[in-house]
């Protein structure tokens, strides 16, 4: 692998979610290239199989690849649940690869030993039980009291989440069981779900501290590429969305995040 740091980083999600990552990592590393990659058309991601959410994530990394990254960050949670150990075999010659899923649970480790943890999402992730084998490798003693939250996402990608009678609901649904009493931290296990973070945080009335992977997940990426002498420290001169189904959504999400001068461009797959 000879990249250089002008290079620029990828990222990419199923759609809205991971632009809380690229925002975050932006804040981190002001001066570096990003590209952006939202699979609008096939979102959601977490109710699809794990043949099909690695085919849709080695597709993506070779898009990245091909606009020249040193670094693909799959933002998005079901993602790397499903592809991130595959992908990091195909392409780890070619560019670094981080996921969003082993920094928090790094993260956990180091600050949640022996403590009642909840989780949210997609039902994938759920299902794939990832966080629960990882922490146990870690043997941090950590009960995590985990929920799949399948309807968040589609909620977010229709530009409902301004909705408080539907967010209230689904937040009841999903939070409002006694298994969740207990818990002192939430991690949001989905990159669309901190998009509801002020509404989490006011259904636990402020009493359960809210994890949003965003941050955790932009300084892992600051290390990977401090430790490979790949920060950029020049000029920032790409910062480039591109989406594979255009929705308004996504747009209306992106020029909030990121200011109304981006170049927001169509690129079907």
């Amino acid at each position: 692998m000879q990249n250089s740091p002008s290079q620029p980083i990828g990222i990419f999600d199923s759609g809205i979610g991971g632009l809380t990552v690229a925002r975050a990592l932006i804040d981190v590393l002001p001066n570096e290239n990003i590209i952006y990659f939202g699979d609008t058309a096939r979102c959601p991601y977490g109710e699809k199989s794990q043949a099909t959410i690695h085919s849709y994530a080695k597709q993506i990394t070779e898009m990245l690849l091909s606009k020249g990254c040193k670094l693909i960050l799959i933002a998005c949670g079901t993602a790397s649940a499903a592809a991130y150990e595959e992908i990091q075999k195909q392409f780890a010659s070619q560019a670094l690869i981080v996921d969003v899923i082993n920094p928090v649970v790094e993260f956990l480790g180091e600050n949640y030993r022996d403590r009642n943890i909840g989780l949210i999402a997609t039902r994938f992730t759920i299902n794939s039980a990832i966080y629960a084998k990882k922490l146990k490798v870690l043997n941090a003693g950590i009960n995590l009291v985990s929920q799949a939250a399948p309807l968040i996402v589609p909620v977010i990608e229709e530009g409902l989440h301004h909705h408080a009678k539907i967010v209230d609901s689904l937040l009841e649904i999903y939070l409002g069981t006694p298994e969740f009493n207990d818990i002192e931290a939430l991690v949001l296990a989905c990159t669309h779900y901190p998009l509801l973070k002020e509404q989490i945080n006011a259904f636990f009335k402020g009493k359960v501290k809210i994890i949003d992977s965003s941050r955790i997940v932009a300084v892992q990426v600051h290390k990977a590429l401090a430790k490979q002498n790949l920060r950029h420290t020049g000029k920032k001169t790409q910062e480039h969305f591109y989406i594979s189904d255009y929705t308004q959504s996504f747009a209306e999400n992106a020029y909030r995040f990121f200011g109304e001068n981006i170049h927001l461009e169509h690129y079907p797959l």
